[in-house]
């Protein structure tokens, strides 16, 4: 039996309520998500139900109330060192330019400044950016950030990739190419990779499996779905792929009562889980 890349196993997650003082509020309870070695799975769920507090878990920046994380059958105690994470906004410093923001990890990792260089280098040029290195945040669009983003987390190798979102603010045009992009690095080396998004065809068509959350509080998984769309995939044709279809349906199935329950929540009190 192969050894899960990165297993949450009971997760509870407690915290002190913001709306009323005393009180506790659980977002997630007793919540199972395991992630095998290369495989992509995706997390889809209402707003507010969980999903970036599972992820912050997983990267060991958040400490579970009850249950365990393991990474390659190891608990994690402390930060997940095997992990990168790709948030939702970029984490660029707008003091750096693109090639000195790609390289800062391996900086941190105390690797010799010209490898560094040379390997941020190599690694703008992958992700389309090759003349773009000397251009600082402020002088690049939102697609361009995200792209010096996902060079940043993954010039440190890692063998789990955790991403909250990544390419939400994006346009559709600009996001489909990103999620093309990111798909084509991920094939090379088949990373682990646990991937956050409210876009249920996002995650269909870059998933091998998209996992479904219920509506908080105390949200946990509802429903389990193996992607079975041949590879290697482009994200905009696969959408008229007739088994996308029929997996949106069953998916959305699901989903549908949990972001109706989502919703209604908003209406009356503002979240406290992400």
């Amino acid at each position: 039996m192969t050894v899960a890349a990165l297993a949450l196993e009971n997760i509870t997650c407690t915290f002190a309520s913001r709306e009323k003082r005393g009180q506790r509020y659980t977002a997630v309870r007793d919540t199972t998500l395991r992630i095998a070695p290369g495989e992509f799975v995706s997390v889809v769920g209402p707003t507010g139900c969980g999903k970036s507090t599972l992820l912050n878990v997983g990267a060991g920046l958040l400490e579970p109330s009850s249950g365990s994380v393991t990474v390659f059958g190891e608990t994690l105690k402390g930060i997940n060192r095997r992990a990168g994470y790709m948030f939702q906004a970029d984490a660029l410093m707008p003091w750096r330019s693109a090639l000195d923001n790609v390289l800062a990890g391996l900086s941190f990792h105390d690797v010799p400044r010209a490898e560094a260089r040379a390997r941020a280098e190599e690694w703008l040029k992958r992700v389309g950016l090759g003349g773009f290195g000397d251009r600082y945040p402020h002088q690049l669009s939102g697609g361009m950030r995200k792209r010096v983003a996902m060079a940043q987390t993954l010039i440190l190798d890692p063998d789990i990739i955790l991403m909250d979102e990544p390419f939400s603010a994006l346009d559709i045009q600009t996001r489909q190419l990103m999620e093309n992009e990111l798909l084509d690095l991920w094939a090379a080396k088949r990373k682990a990779v646990l991937f956050i998004t409210h876009d249920l065809d996002e995650a269909i068509a870059m998933s091998d499996r998209v996992v479904v959350l219920s509506a908080g509080p105390g949200t946990r998984p509802i429903g389990e779905f193996k992607i079975d769309l041949p590879r290697p995939r482009d994200v905009a044709e696969v959408r008229a792929h007739p088994r996308f279809v029929e997996l949106h349906a069953q998916i959305w199935s699901v989903l549908r009562d949990e972001v109706l329950k989502g919703y209604q929540q908003q209406l009356t009190v503002a979240p406290e889980g992400n």
